[in-house]
């Protein structure tokens, strides 16, 4: 590093071998007698460009002139003037004569006329594009005659480069020397090398060499006048041949003719200075300039002015120049939002920008400043990249989206605001391809899980859509643990419609996955008490289901009738035709593209699909979801969470518990996490403190003891809190029934919490029943109950006494009953 410094310092070397550069091809044109060559850097291979001069006498004043645009050119910084990187000279015999070669490594340009060529901008795209080069040139003068008193001595359309950015920039420093009008002697050293300047460029005073004008001309005058050269030359596309072609304007646009005839006036004094051809002029009041201005300054603009042109930019940006937007624009935009000068809306601008350039490109430009974005604290920002990550989810790599991006995106599924909530849970469907299962098992799974009881009614309902359509991405183990519990258990059972028909078709389109055991045993039964449901469309999706479930179970007979193994009848049954996309309407509605500013304010939950696709349901269902995400769009500041109605649920306290303590836990997947010491007596204490207003609305006998509904000691304990089952519950069994528990699997964490079968002669205690290894044990659903009170339970006094009811209570209950 230190020897690369020194080379800049002193500008020698000892030949090429010694440049740290490699040279490439040449570009056909160059100013002067200076050839541009293509390259690229020795150390990193990042793109150069290279100037060479060659001469064979030491003598000569081309090298002279070449060594003086070399010093100038490495002292003299501005934006709009080409960035020196390093120079070198060198010196070979050849014969008898020695060839002397200067090398300047500058950053990668292109001449002008040829990138003007390549681009091929036609009417106002090729006219505004013209405007912005010419204010930056315009600027680089200014900045040389006004703040520096230096005259270029050679503006015209050879000595401008264009960057990679379509920036233009100055050099040609050869002529480049102080303006001195106080020496009164004839010889001067100011402009020693004009003799390298074509006789069309020259200015009157200039082309007779009146130095006496021209010490006493503003120091703008000679630049001025090639300004209006370099005017010509764009416009006319043809090279200046004589000083005469100046005079024809046809070309020139009439807003720039005015500032055009004063750049070229005959008299030095009277021409325009470049400082107020920037400032003043009609020709550059256009939008790509005015675009662009902004966006250098945009640390100076407060946060209406941001908000306000960032939402205006999707719209602008179609109607400029597109090379100028994709490389000149985007690298802003993208910058600024980077390191957070730029508002939310205008990642929307910036996805639009990025849509236009091809993959490989995108990748490059747009990607990582989005995964960057993704650690933002803004809200803002982070709904907005929620909302369209259905734009470049496809363009993520699964090791980005697993180790980077989702860590950021899991803060929003316990996030105060519902909206954020439901916009974390859609983006799942575009993430979830691309994650490991040990995330999707020891993460992904704990917050849906959580979700699944959310206070959101909506976010239920879409939770259990987005399980049935992320289940080919879980493993078999992980499907046998989630699947039929989640459906069964929290979504048949949700006090949501839309939930509970949402579980149906999660049940249906997920078939393919049970075995015929499932499908007799947990399916079937949960799904048969949904057609007394209350909603029709319940009623129907779970007529459709029970269709579809007893055709899996006829095959299975059928299997057995031919002869065919147990193994082979009782495995999964493939689905029908036409269920694989059952669920298509959850897809279709995840996936939706839009505007942040078409969807900031109320955002069609994917619940709203289920209503509208499937059949007619009823309107007061369709307002509270509407109404749901309405008050979620609008509570956006941050507040403490209201308790879900749901939070006594046994599945929600564990899980709570389990999330809490990821800290201390190294477990990957739900088959190793070791079962904490208290998570019995903790579900417990959960279910005796819950709300018990929905067990008063389930008690239809009035004598039936209320110590019955939350004492310790039940076994029926119902740990769904304030989901009501909407099954239609028998007055034949007593409330102490409950299934065997041979029915759960030890090492199936979901197994224990699942429906229990529909018969059973079992009268084990629920405590005694909960696997204290599996901390899904307490959600489990309780059997249908009755509404007569069991025999062999006492109360108050008679706690523990015999059950058998005596002659005189009798009495007394039925003379009261008479009264």
């Amino acid at each position: 590093m230190f020897k690369f410094l020194k080379g800049v310092v002193a500008g020698s070397g000892t030949g090429p071998k010694d440049l740290p550069y490699n040279i490439g091809e040449a570009y056909s044109t160059a100013w002067g007698s200076w050839t541009h060559y293509r390259g690229t850097s020795k150390e990193d291979g990042s793109m150069v460009s290279i100037f060479c001069l060659s001469g064979n006498n030491a003598q000569d004043g081309h090298l002279a002139a070449g060594r003086n645009g070399v010093k100038r050119l490495r002292t003299v910084r501005h934006p709009n003037i080409l960035s020196f990187l390093h120079s070198t000279e060198t010196e070979v015999l050849e014969g008898p004569n020695a060839k002397i070669t200067i090398y300047i490594v500058t950053e990668p340009v292109m001449p002008l006329s040829e990138k003007i060529n390549e681009l091929g901008l036609k009417g106002t795209q090729r006219n505004e594009y013209y405007a912005w080069g010419l204010h930056q040139i315009s600027k680089a003068v200014s900045f040389l005659n006004n703040d520096c008193k230096l005259v270029h001595g050679n503006v015209c359309v050879a000595s401008v480069v264009v960057t990679q950015n379509l920036d233009w920039k100055l050099h040609a420093f050869d002529v480049l020397s102080e303006f001195d009008g106080n020496k009164e002697s004839p010889g001067t050293s100011m402009l020693q090398f004009e003799w390298l300047v074509g006789s069309q460029y020259k200015p009157m005073e200039l082309s007779k060499s009146d130095w006496e004008t021209i010490k006493k001309s503003p120091p703008w005058a000679i630049d001025s006048w090639g300004l209006g050269c370099l005017v010509y030359e764009l416009f006319s596309s043809a090279r200046l041949a004589k000083t005469e072609e100046l005079r024809g304007t046809a070309s020139i646009p009439k807003s720039l003719l005015p500032d055009y005839q004063r750049l070229l006036s005959s008299a030095p004094s009277r021409r325009l200075n470049s400082s107020k051809l920037v400032d003043n002029s009609e020709y550059f009041q256009n939008k790509l300039v005015e675009t662009i201005q902004f966006m250098e300054i945009l640390n100076l603009k407060d946060s209406v002015e941001k908000d306000t042109f960032f939402r205006k930019l999707p719209n602008l940006a179609e109607q400029l120049p597109r090379p100028i937007v994709l490389k000149k624009l985007l690298p802003l935009l993208a910058s600024s939002l980077e390191f957070g000068s730029a508002a939310a809306p205008a990642l929307v601008a910036l996805l639009k920008m990025g849509s236009w350039l091809s993959a490989e490109e995108f990748s490059v430009k747009v990607l990582p400043t989005i995964v960057k974005l993704f650690a933002s604290n803004d809200r803002a920002i982070r709904v907005c990249l929620l909302q369209h990550i259905d734009q470049f989810g496809d363009s993520l790599s699964s090791q980005v989206v697993d180790e980077q991006i989702f860590l950021n995106v899991a803060t929003g599924f316990s996030d105060t605001s519902a909206f954020l909530r439901e916009l974390t849970l859609k983006s799942v469907l575009i993430l979830a391809p691309k994650l490991s299962q040990r995330t999707i098992s020891g993460t992904l799974l704990k917050y849906l899980s959580k979700l699944q009881v959310d206070e959101e009614p909506a976010i239920r309902t879409n939770t259990t859509i987005l399980l049935g359509n992320i289940a080919s991405y879980l493993n078999e183990g992980t499907r046998k643990r989630v699947l039929i519990n989640a459906f069964t258990v929290r979504a048949l059972r949700d006090s949501f419609s839309p939930a509970r028909a949402a579980g149906v078709m999660a049940l249906t389109a997920t078939s393919s996955y049970y075995d015929i055991n499932e499908v007799a045993t947990r399916i079937l039964p949960n799904i048969v008490v949904l057609t007394i449901d209350p909603d029709s469309d319940v009623r129907e999706k779970a007529i459709q289901a029970i269709d579809l479930f007893m055709q899996i179970t006829k095959q299975y007979h059928e299997n057995l009738n031919t002869g065919e193994s147990v193994e082979s009848a009782s495995a999964g049954i493939p689905l029908i035709p036409g269920n694989s996309s059952i669920l298509g309407w959850a897809m279709s509605s995840l996936t939706l593209k839009g505007k942040a500013s078409d969807n900031a304010g109320v955002t069609t939950p994917i619940v709203s699909s289920v209503v509208s696709a499937t059949s007619d349901t009823s309107s007061v269902n369709l307002t509270k979801i509407v109404q749901v995400q309405e008050n979620s769009a609008t509570q956006f500041v941050a507040q403490p969470a209201p308790p879900s109605p749901t939070s006594t649920d046994g599945w929600g306290d564990v899980e709570n518990g389990i999330l809490s303590e990821d800290q201390e836990s190294d477990k990957d997947n739900w088959d190793d996490i070791e079962p904490h010491a208290s998570v019995h007596s903790y579900v417990l204490e959960a279910a005796q403190e819950r709300p018990v207003a929905y067990q008063k609305s389930q008690n239809t006998n009035p004598t039936r003891p209320k110590s019955n509904l939350t004492t310790a000691k039940s076994g029926d304990d119902d740990l769904w809190g304030a989901i009501p089952a909407p099954a239609l519950r028998t007055t034949t069994k007593s409330i102490k029934s409950k299934p065997s528990s041979t029915s759960s699997n030890e090492d199936d964490l979901w197994g224990s919490i699942s429906a229990p079968p529909p018969k059973t002669a079992s009268r084990t205690s629920a405590r005694n029943n909960i696997d204290n290894s599996d901390p899904w044990a307490a959600i489990a659903a309780p059997p249908p109950t009755t509404n007569a009170k069991p025999l062999s339970l006492g109360r108050g006094r008679g706690r523990g006494k015999s059950s058998t009811v005596k002659l005189g209570a009798q009495r007394k209950t039925n003379s009261s009953s008479g009264l």
